[in-house]
């Protein structure tokens, strides 16, 4: 058998797969729902990963009665601490797609995406928030990363939050006028907030969260100083984790990369990337912030090549075939 990478980005919102060989080829990517156990549930996500597994294995064109690869490299959100990597490897293992198989947190994956040899802090901020590092002499630090319940601080789904409870309270007065207030009313579609609100009560609105996020960002670009106070914090937040990080590890004073990706952070035109990056200097004026710039379904294809000791071409040859979207087995 062709020795073949199993890479998994399994995210909250989406699962990306690709089938890779030890040149860095290729050979297929599908993508599919989030499918974290923390959110359906451990079966209900290896169903999900079964059936793009499979469906990455036809299109490479593999006899269904093989395996699919000689090792897999998940790297999931919902694998926050050992326990759940524990869990999540020996179901893995018990589909029997590969030999060996790694399971980590999907930030591991961001991290090595965003460099050439997965050294340095990655900070994610998407759905959730969160945020992992690695020295060079391979020792880590990172946090729990489970909530409120563990500290944490932004996300998608908190900023989204925000945004409604500054807007609510905006208009029944306990709040300082804000321009949230109206964008949120515009949101919903109602004549007040008071409205919206009892209709989110009673279910007969959705509460989405991750969908009040942009507007806050929009809101905020406007001027707006309540709306610019929550950008401000999720800055602090970023430069605090990183910061965390690195001193934790002894890279204060290192040159190392800071590697910041998550749609909350790249979906901002550079707003909170170009803050981080200033204030961060103060701290760790040799750090190197920068934008991951290809799907963190890279970094866990790279991941599993350094693995099984694949030459330093394949990289580029991956790398590049991300660039440019892949025409043959998309999924």
């Amino acid at each position: 058998m062709t020795d073949r990478v199993l890479a998994i980005d399994g995210g909250n919102s989406k699962t990306a797969m690709a089938l890779v060989d030890l040149d860095g080829r290729v050979l297929a990517q599908v993508r599919g729902p989030g499918a974290s156990p923390q959110q359906v549930g451990l079966q209900r996500s290896m169903d999900v990963f079964e059936g793009l597994a499979r469906e990455a294995a036809r299109l490479a064109g593999l006899d269904v009665s093989e395996r699919i690869a000689v090792h897999t490299a998940a790297y999931l959100a919902g694998a926050d601490l050992p326990k759940e990597e524990d869990d999540l490897r020996a179901a893995i293992e018990a589909r029997g797609w590969s030999e060996t198989t790694v399971v980590g947190n999907d930030t591991f994956a961001l991290l090595r995406a965003g460099t050439t040899d997965g050294i340095g802090v990655a900070v994610v901020c998407g759905a959730g928030i969160n945020c992992v590092a690695v020295a060079p002499d391979g020792r880590t630090h990172r946090f729990p990363a489970l909530g409120r319940i563990s500290g944490d601080w932004g996300g998608g789904g908190h900023i989204g939050s925000e945004a409604l409870w500054l807007a609510v309270r905006a208009e029944d007065g306990r709040g300082e006028p804000t321009a949230l207030l109206d964008a949120v009313i515009a949101h919903y579609g109602t004549a007040t907030l008071a409205e919206a609100v009892e209709r989110l009560h009673f279910e007969e609105v959705e509460f989405d969260p991750h969908a009040l996020c942009p507007l806050l960002f929009e809101v905020a670009a406007g001027g707006d100083a309540v709306a610019r106070a929550v950008v401000d914090r999720l800055v602090e937040e970023i430069v605090l984790l990183a910061r965390v990080s690195l001193s934790r590890l002894a890279l204060l004073g290192e040159p190392v990369d800071v590697v910041l990706g998550g749609g909350v952070l790249t979906g901002t035109n550079g707003v909170v990337v170009d803050a981080v990056d200033s204030r961060l200097r103060a701290y760790a004026p040799a750090a190197r912030v920068r934008v991951v710039d290809v799907p963190p379904v890279v970094g866990a294809a790279l991941l599993g090549l350094d693995a099984l000791g694949a030459a330093a071409g394949a990289e580029l040859r991956l790398r590049t075939a991300y660039e440019t979207p892949v025409s043959a087995a998309a999924g």
